[in-house]
């Protein structure tokens, strides 16, 4: 049994992605923020925590990015790709031409703009810290219809207006699960590694020397974010994700190069990649593990005396 903190209230896509991911003896506890979920796990108060990391539309959630850089390192084993398909709930009889003010998250509400032109033309928006918290001010009289996850209706006495909200189709949100490092979720041949480096920012082609090291390899780089360090202006962090894992001699070996580029590097896990239909871009000939063995033992010649 493990305890998984979530960014709730209760009735978040954050909660959905963690019952996915749960199992029945599991306990999910709801927590205000992020930055909240993450230290409980630091403090031992959970065993896993159950946050957002990037969507499609939206881009990377800044909080997850800026909280996973600091305090004491937390890795993920395992993602979980989300479709955003929103529910409109309201307070029980009112009529949508009766809404005057709707909220939810700032994301959700970006996502919904169509939508609410369409059909709710007529209230003013309201930014919540979260969708499940939208539905919790909609409950209390704050405004009148809130933007939230499907799951929301089972956890509020709130009405349905509309389910199935989205301007685009396509739209997902990708949730990562985050416990104390520990035992690496095994290989399974369709593994993403993520990453955060600080390079030396006076250092000409600093970065571009970082994803050579990836691309030398055959690596495959799916995604690479920056953010500021705090108070260090022109100073970034970057955050990496490709394919493959920790415990390949492609990826250890790219690793252990970009420790000795960077300022600092830290891992942020090797785990199964959850995307619908999702494969990884495998180990270019030349790049596989027997590929280094071999290489490691012609050079154990070469220095032993033989030649090779």
């Amino acid at each position: 049994m493990s305890t998984i903190a979530y960014f709730g209230p209760q009735g978040t896509f954050t909660e959905q992605a963690a019952r996915t991911y749960a199992r029945p003896a599991d306990s999910l506890v709801p927590v205000a923020t992020v930055t909240l979920a993450l230290a409980a796990v630091r403090a031992g108060d959970a065993d896993l925590a159950c946050v957002p990391v990037e969507n499609s539309v939206e881009g990377a959630v800044s909080a997850t990015m800026d909280a996973l850089a600091v305090d004491d390192p937390l890795v993920a084993v395992a993602e979980v790709v989300l479709p955003v398909r929103f529910s409109v709930l309201v307070r029980p009889g009112l009529a949508a031409a009766d809404v005057r003010t709707v909220a939810s998250h700032p994301h959700a509400l970006a996502q919904v703009q169509g939508w609410l032109a369409e059909h709710l033309g007529q209230a003013t928006q309201a930014a919540s810290n979260s969708t499940a918290s939208a539905a919790v001010g909609v409950a209390a009289g704050d405004w009148d219809a809130a933007i939230t996850a499907p799951v929301a209706a089972s956890h509020y006495p709130l009405d349905v207006l509309a389910t199935g909200v989205a301007d685009l189709d396509g739209a997902v949100t990708r949730f990562l699960l985050l416990r104390r490092p520990g035992e690496l979720p095994p290989p399974t041949g369709s593994d993403r590694t993520s990453i955060v480096a600080v390079a030396a920012a006076e250092r000409t082609g600093v970065l571009a020397e970082m994803l050579t090291e990836l691309a030398l390899r055959g690596i495959n780089l799916s995604r690479i974010e920056s953010r500021p360090q705090k108070g260090r202006l022109g100073q970034y962090r970057f955050y990496l994700d490709f394919d493959g894992h920790v415990a390949e001699q492609r990826v250890g070996d790219a690793l252990a190069a970009l420790h000795r580029r960077c300022l600092q590097l830290r891992f942020l896990g090797s785990y199964p990649k959850a995307e619908p239909g999702a494969s990884s871009v495998g180990a270019t000939p030349g790049h596989t593990d027997a590929d280094y063995a071999a290489a490691a033992r012609w050079l154990s010649g070469v220095m032993g005396g033989t030649t090779g």
